[in-house]
């Protein structure tokens, strides 16, 4: 069974990173407007990103361009998904592209804030940080051909778990897979605070799964009372059994 919050959200921002070396000192020796960026960025003309760098001799231009996507699930699930856009990508750019796979949100961001990581899409809860301290730079989002976009936040249980309601969840173990997602995180601890008081580690245990199929699986196998996690990552899971 399921006991189903749902909350609308854009599923991940396909984003492009500045391709430019963004050394730690050379921003630093600038008195530059940056708002909550790094102090290696500037935001000269308030636009809430990193601006590239006016020095062309600071860009990159690399041969091979990296792509990674959020490791929601198993990131081995994603570089045949995106195998048509990779190739998409090598044709207008005239570059080979490298699908990248990574473990984590922070490696993923950290990858990206040192230049070794070129394109990505990252996850809603994450782009924020990505936007402040890697130079990440949104300019799209995933949508279906109807023009429809994102996902639902549902939280899950398993048959016979006494859980019949969303109160129920007090005393007991709910899961999140980290703190930098939205659907896994961010958007039930203010859901369930703002709708039902409930706070986390106060009215009931919290852990963190690292991805949202292990959040699933772990709920599926009973190691956790519920669990929080996007629809999108349950339904690719039902397609694949």
């Amino acid at each position: 069974m399921s006991i189903t919050h749902r909350w609308s959200t854009p599923r991940a921002l396909l984003a492009l990173g500045l391709f430019c070396s963004m050394a730690a000192g050379s921003a630093l020796a600038q008195d530059c407007p940056r708002g909550s960026l790094d102090e290696r960025f500037c935001d000269t003309d308030g636009d809430l990103v990193a601006d590239a760098p006016t020095d062309p001799s600071e860009w990159l231009d690399p041969d091979t361009l990296i792509f990674a996507y959020t490791p929601v699930e198993d990131p081995a699930v994603y570089k045949e998904a995106w195998s048509d856009f990779l190739t998409h990508m090598e044709a207008v750019t005239g570059k080979s592209v490298v699908f990248f796979p990574v473990q984590s949100n922070a490696a993923q961001i950290e990858a990206m804030r040192s230049g070794r990581l070129h394109v990505a899409g990252f996850n809603t809860g994450s782009n924020p940080l990505a936007v402040n301290c890697a130079g990440f730079v949104p300019f799209t989002i995933m949508a279906s051909l109807d023009g429809h976009f994102g996902y639902e936040m549902e939280i899950l249980t398993y048959p016979g778990s006494g859980i019949e309601k969303v109160e129920d969840i007090k005393g007991r173990t709910l899961a999140f897979t980290a703190p930098t997602s939205n659907s896994g995180f961010k958007a039930p601890s203010a859901l369930l605070k703002a709708e039902f008081g409930m706070v986390a580690d106060r009215d009931f245990e919290t852990t963190f799964s690292g991805k949202h199929d292990n959040s699933i699986l772990g709920v599926a196998n009973k190691d956790y009372d519920a669990a929080s996690i996007a629809n999108s990552v349950r339904d690719r899971m039902v397609e694949r059994e």
